[in-house]
Formats: structure tokens, C-alpha cells, sequence
């Protein structure tokens, strides 16, 4: 059954049916959304600013695990390495080259998605749990690698200062100021996504996650798809990581680590695996609990003294791993699913029960 249409909308042509956003008022919703996060240095704090700065990054390297893990069923625990390379491509190529941002920018993102394609080989031969070991190999032989071979280059554990983005003249030094590359940023790479999961490829990789096996019969070359969905997961991680990097003004092997990985996994299974807005619903939770476990951080001291030194280390694992049991537990499709059951509740009022 189709998702349910409101009352008097009749698909009157392929290219409406197929429209993402169909009434006029989604359109101006969407630019009234999209400029208010435009303008958002204007009415928010610094705090604000720099939190939707981290929130519109960790999309982008989600919605690349979302490529590979959602609608694929490739299971990896590298992204984060993938991020790592990104970074240090950017670094290098600003830093010592002299190059823009925003030409490092896609040779980052390029770079990133061939090592993807090397760590990408052993889908062929394992999946499920075996593929996630050998995805693991990333997040060890990476940060090794920057840490030790080179060390006149990448300076060893000590890593690179980064060099701020600058575009005629302008300084992209403060989040007021960032926030604008990070939103754009987000926007082209949604937009790119979400045109993957309804393109050829995108079935394909439905398919694969499926029933690869059926997919296989029917002529499907699986080990390429593969090899496209971890190349367009480290593609994403690159885009963040280089983002990321020139944010935060300094990278070395820890700043991208196992953690993050096994995070943007959560926040997958949070928002909701192979839909668009699970990236978006699972990066705003997660980091949402991050803030709440720094609020929430005095109140834990005067409970437990003795933890005092740790106490915000403390909750914001606490947070995330309670959040992900329970929606593991009562909401294993995640928010994006819930969303999809309200949305079709809403417009078969007043016959949604």
C-alpha cells in the first residue's frame, strides 16, 4: 500500500508523483526553515551557533553511513577513519600546497573514498559481523598511520594546526561565520543523497540489503555496488572530516576515533536506518544528549561527589547507550519511522485508528 494522500491530491503526472516536497506551503516552510538557520548568527548565541555547526557535520558523515549501512546492509566501523583522511588531505593541501578550502575540499572528499574502495574489498568475500571486523581494521590502521609514518609531514601524534577557510577576502574563523559553509555544505550533500536513494543505484543497493542473493540471480554485480556504497559512505566522511578539521582549527589521530564510529551508528539506529531523515533525526538526539549531560552535569556532582571530576564524561555515554537501548527495545525502525506513522495518522483524520 502507498503512503497515504491527504483528501482531494491526485497525482496528475510521473514528475508530481515523484516530487518530494508537492504543496506550495512545504516549499515556503522549507525556505522559511533554511533561512532562519541562515541567519541564525543574528538572534542565537555563540553556544547555539557552534552546536548547530556540529549537528550539520555530523549529518553529513551519517548520511554517508546511511548510504552504506541503511540502504546497503554493509555494516562499518570506520567512518570515522574515513573522516581522519578527509581531514589530513584538507590539512595538507591548505597548509603546505597553499590551496584554497574549497578547492581541498572535493580532492579531501575523493581521497577519502579511495581508501574507502581499499577498505570496501573484504565486502566481497565476509558480511554482517565479519565485515564490521574488517571495516574495524580502518579505525587502527588509520590513526596509525598518521601517527607514525611521516612524522615530519602529518607530526606524528601531535597532529597539524589547520588554517581557517577564506573566500574573498573573508575569514571563516567564528561559528557566525562557519555556520555558513557547514549549511551549504549539508544542503548540496542532502540533496545528493537523496537523489542516490531514489536513482538506479539506489534500488541496487536496496535490493542488495534485501535479498543479495535474489539480487545476484537476477544480474546484479554485487561486489561493484559494494564497492560504490563504501566509495560514496567515505566520500561523505571526507566532506565532514574536512569540515570538521578546518572547524576546530587542529587534527591529529584521536580527533576522529573508534567512538565516533560506534556514535554515528547510533544515531542511525536512533533516527531510523535507510531514510533520509534518519541521519537528521539521530545526529539532533544524539547531540542534543550530549548538551543535556553537560546541564545535567552539576546536578550529578551534588548527587556524587566522589565523581565529580568526571561527571560530564560520565553521563554523556550513560545518555546515549540508555537512548539507544530504548529504542532498540520500542522503536527499533527509529524516528524516521514514527514520523512516516504520524504523517499518514494526520492525514487519514479522523479514520487514523
Amino acid at each position: 500500500m502507498g503512503v497515504p494522500r491527504p483528501a482531494g491530491e491526485f497525482d496528475t503526472s510521473y514528475a508530481y508523483d515523484m516530487s518530494t516536497i508537492r504543496q506550495p506551503w512545504q516549499w515556503w516552510l522549507l525556505i522559511a526553515l533554511i533561512l532562519s538557520l541562515y541567519a541564525l548568527p543574528f538572534y542565537a548565541s555563540q553556544s547555539v551557533v557552534a552546536l548547530v555547526n556540529r549537528i550539520a557535520i555530523t549529518v553529513i558523515a551519517v548520511q554517508g553511513l546511511n548510504l552504506l549501512t541503511g540502504y546497503t546492509g554493509q555494516i562499518s566501523l570506520g567512518q570515522a577513519a574515513f573522516m581522519t583522511t578527509g581531514g589530513y588531505i584538507s590539512a595538507l593541501l591548505v597548509n603546505l600546497s597553499g590551496w584554497s578550502f574549497f578547492e581541498a575540499l572535493p580532492i579531501a572528499a575523493l581521497g577519502a573514498g579511495v581508501v574507502g574502495l581499499v577498505f570496501g574489498l573484504p565486502s566481497l568475500r565476509v558480511k554482517g559481523f565479519y565485515l564490521a571486523m574488517a571495516t574495524l581494521a580502518a579505525q587502527f590502521i588509520i590513526p596509525w598511520f598518521t601517527r607514525n609514518i611521516f612524522p615530519d609531514l602529518l607530526n606524528g601524534a601531535q597532529g597539524l594546526n589547520v588554517r581557517v577557510p577564506v573566500l574573498f577576502g573573508i575569514e571563516f574563523s567564528t561559528p557566525q561565520k562557519y555556520i555558513y559553509l557547514s549549511l551549504t555544505a549539508l544542503i548540496l550533500t542532502t540533496i545528493v543523497a537523496h537523489n542516490i536513494s531514489r536513482s538506479r543505484l539506489g534500488r541496487a543497493f536496496v535490493a542488495l540489503r534485501d535479498h543479495d542473493l535474489a539480487a545476484e540471480l537476477l544480474g546484479m554485480n554485487l561486489f561493484k555496488y559494494k564497492l560504490q556504497a563504501f566509495f560514496l559512505a567515505a566520500v561523505f566522511a571526507g566532506i565532514a572530516g574536512s569540515l570538521a578539521a578546518h572547524n576546530i582549527r587542529h587534527l591529529n589521530s584521536e580527533t576522529f576515533n573508534l567512538n565516533d564510529s560506534v556514535i554515528f551508528l547510533g544515531m542511525l539506529v536512533i533516527g531510523g536506518l535507510g531514510s533520509n531523515l534518519g541521519p537528521f533525526f539521530g545526529a539532533i538526539v544524539v547531540e542534543m544528549l550530549i548538551e543535556a549531560a553537560t546541564l545535567f552535569g552539576p546536578f550529578f556532582i551534588s548527587l556524587f561527589p566522589s565523581t565529580a571530576a568526571g561527571a560530564v564524561q560520565a553521563l554523556r555515554p550513560l545518555f546515549f547507550g540508555l537512548t539507544l537501548m530504548l529504542f532498540l527495545i520500542f522503536e527499533p525502525r527509529g524516528l524516521a519511522h514514527r514520523w512516516q506513522l504520524l504523517k499518514a495518522a494526520w492525514r487519514l483524520r479522523p479514520f487514523s485508528h
